[in-house]
């Protein structure tokens, strides 16, 4: 009886040790990207929640791929239910959406079942970002202060605030949209 509501999907029978090695060795790989974020990202301006979510992105992912195997009409499904899901946050750093595919694609490594070439492309693209963030690409100090502003979510920020940040500043930037108090509120952050 339980043979037939754990081990079956579209493509087959997943075994319960293929599933637990894959889910691990995601995991493993998501440390280790999880890791190479921390240490490449300027002292104590990295997120904890990120840091988190990039331990467990990859095996989420895996899980994904494992449960949809080879079939069309899973996939089609996922990428409907995932297409209804509304982001209302604007990406923060650029390094951040590297980091987030790269764990996609390690988890999804994973999920097919290619553990070495998860390891082995994590390992060597980890070492990448470290050798850049260590080298070229090294974070420049600047005096750049950041600023938070809450805002009922009718209010068009973009123009708000022009006037002022015009005649105090020399220069700004939206960094980030972040909604609060269940939706009815905008966190803005700006350099």
């Amino acid at each position: 009886m339980f043979e037939t509501l754990f081990g079956t999907t579209a493509s087959g029978t997943i075994e319960l040790l293929e599933a637990l090695a894959t889910i691990f060795m995601a995991f493993l790989c998501g440390m280790i990207i999880s890791s190479t974020y921390r240490r490449t990202s300027a002292k104590g301006k990295y997120s904890e929640n990120f840091a988190l979510t990039m331990i467990l992105l990859p095996a989420v992912i895996s899980i994904i791929i494992l449960l949809i195997g080879s079939n069309i009409a899973r996939a089609f499904s996922l990428a409907g239910a995932f297409s209804i899901i509304r982001f209302r946050s604007a990406p923060g750093e650029p390094k951040d959406i590297a980091y987030v595919l790269f764990a996609m694609a390690s988890g999804l490594a994973c999920g097919v079942g290619a553990f070495i070439y998860a390891g082995v492309f994590t390992i060597l693209l980890c070492l990448v970002m470290v050798v850049l963030s260590k080298t070229f690409f090294k974070s420049v100090v600047t005096n750049q202060k950041q600023l938070n502003i809450t805002i009922p979510e009718d209010l068009d920020y973009e123009v708000a605030f022009v006037d002022v940040f015009m005649k105090y500043t020399s220069g700004y930037e939206l960094r980030r949209i972040k909604t609060t108090s269940l939706g009815s509120l905008f966190q803005l952050t700006y350099l």
